[in-house]
């Protein structure tokens, strides 16, 4: 991985957006990273059909075997869901042990809801850290 050096190059998809093949296989994770990506884009569990946090899993562990950084994420507009939605979906994209998380822009005005992004957070990292991120100086 190149982290560090101002750039981090992630492929993949969180979606078929109309088409027919495979959103994510071996395959494609193996010819990511052999064309020198750091890391993967996957879809987070329950975000289309027939991705479970065990086959996400195995995308996940594909990617770290080969030296990706994994991301999980929503691009199905569920980003502007109801807040369980979007803490099952948290704790779901936290069990497959991917690195990042990403949380689309289905909302109003090209973003998540901003109450969606905090209980994202909440969910994943609890009250106390959500905070903290949250007040923490950009210049510290």
């Amino acid at each position: 991985m190149k982290i560090g050096q101002g750039l981090v190059l992630l492929v993949g998809k969180m979606h078929s957006a109309g088409i027919r093949e495979a959103v994510v296989n071996e395959a494609s994770i193996g010819a990511f990273a052999e064309a020198g990506a750091d890391g993967v884009v996957l879809p987070a569990p329950g975000t289309i059909p027939g991705m479970t946090v065990e086959r996400v899993r195995g995308f996940v562990e594909m990617a770290h075997a080969r030296n990706l950084l994994a991301m999980n994420g929503i691009g199905t507009s569920q980003e502007g869901a109801s807040l369980t939605t979007i803490e099952q979906l948290a704790l779901l994209s936290k069990m497959t042990g991917a690195d990042m998380h990403h949380i689309g822009d289905a909302g109003v005005l090209g973003m998540a809801v901003p109450e969606n992004i905090t209980a994202w957070s909440m969910a994943l990292r609890g009250r106390r850290h959500t905070w903290h991120r949250m007040a923490a100086s950009l210049e510290r």
